[in-house]
């Protein structure tokens, strides 16, 4: 069978062989192969993403830059002030991670199967090139019940493919990430060194508090916001593809190596075309709620009245306050993540 010669293939060149048919009954591994990516990526990338929501969340006369802040952030309150809020995305990540690399290795496959019935959905498998719209357009012509010529069916899943699932596993795991994110970011913007001059004691209280006066709503704060700036996760995935089989084509590195430069540059290809729908996310999830928690009056009843506002306030550089430190954490904290989820993948049964 061809997708016995590809899985020979790509074995002998380091290519793990994740995904040849039947594999529905090895869906789990992309679940528990998530838990240790969350791991990786909070313990390399939370620090950063402190400096990034502070950055994001306050006017440019409290910090001069990235440094500046970094600098008063351990002056007042240490190292841990980095790593405020980590309670909430250490376990969430490891719980967003775990739904989202999951389901994004479940709609590999059913896009691979149904969409261009290609037998392997392994990133970076296959030999030719293109993006996938003319083998798409080709499957989209067909009717259901005939089979697909071979000349429009690619062995492999090619980068469009790969796109359109991680859009489908950026909007599944936004019901999971919307209420952590917000829970974070909350938590992120008290400055007080003093925990009794906070508003929140911690994640637990936050959540109560906002629960209590919110309810299930305010919990969710942001979901839709969250969506939006997940469906970039198109940009994501298709990249990493690309940027895989360019290097297992053209290159000697192993598996490790090849997972590790094209998690790290397709991370920083995703921040670059998602950063200004992430910085209106966490404007919104900042956003005072108001009512009986007595937080301030919101001003941002919809995601197009926070885009305005930052507009009205820093013109259009004021989408990439606080790129730097999240560009800087894109590419270790997602290459330490990759690296940990490709491992974990082929080590499992």
């Amino acid at each position: 069978m061809a997708s016995t010669a590809l899985d020979a293939q790509m074995k002998a060149e380091g290519v793990p062989p994740t995904a040849v048919k039947p594999s529905s009954r090895r869906d789990y591994k992309g679940f528990v192969a998530g838990v240790f990516s969350g791991i990786a990526k909070l313990t390399v990338g939370h620090p950063f993403d402190t400096i990034k929501v502070r950055l994001q969340t306050t006017n440019k006369g409290r910090f001069s830059g990235p440094l500046q802040c970094v600098t008063q952030t351990v002056k007042n309150e240490g190292i841990r002030g980095l790593y405020k809020g980590a309670t909430p995305p250490l376990v969430g990540w490891m719980f967003m991670d775990s739904i989202m690399l999951g389901s994004l290795t479940v709609y590999r496959r059913l896009i691979a199967e149904n969409l261009f019935h290609a037998s392997s959905w392994t990133p970076g498998a296959g030999d030719g090139a293109g993006l996938g719209f003319t083998a798409l357009l080709d499957a989209l012509k067909s009717s259901p019940t005939s089979s697909p010529p071979s000349s429009s069916s690619p062995t492999y899943l090619p980068p469009l493919g790969h796109g359109i699932a991680g859009i489908l596993a950026g909007t599944t795991v936004s019901f999971i990430a919307a209420p952590v994110e917000h829970v974070k970011a909350r938590l992120q913007i008290q400055y007080a060194a003093n925990k009794s001059e906070r508003m929140y004691s911690g994640p637990i209280d936050c959540l109560r508090k906002i629960y209590t006066h919110h309810g299930v709503r305010g919990v969710y704060h942001g979901l839709c916001a969250t969506i939006i700036f997940r469906s970039m996760f198109f940009c994501w995935w298709g990249s990493y593809d690309m940027i895989s089989r360019w290097m297992r084509q053209r290159t000697n590195m192993s598996a490790p190596a090849i997972n590790f430069w094209a998690g790290g540059l397709s991370a920083q290809i995703f921040w670059l075309t998602s950063y200004p729908s992430d910085l209106v996310k966490q404007r919104i999830m900042t956003d005072p709620l108001g009512g009986g928690l007595g937080d301030g009056e919101r001003r941002f009843p919809r995601w197009k009245n926070a885009a305005v506002a930052v507009y009205r306030e820093s013109g259009w550089r004021g989408y990439w306050r606080g790129f730097l430190p999240c560009f800087l954490r894109a590419f270790p904290a997602n290459a330490m993540a990759l690296v940990a989820f490709e491992g974990v993948m082929r080590s499992l049964p």
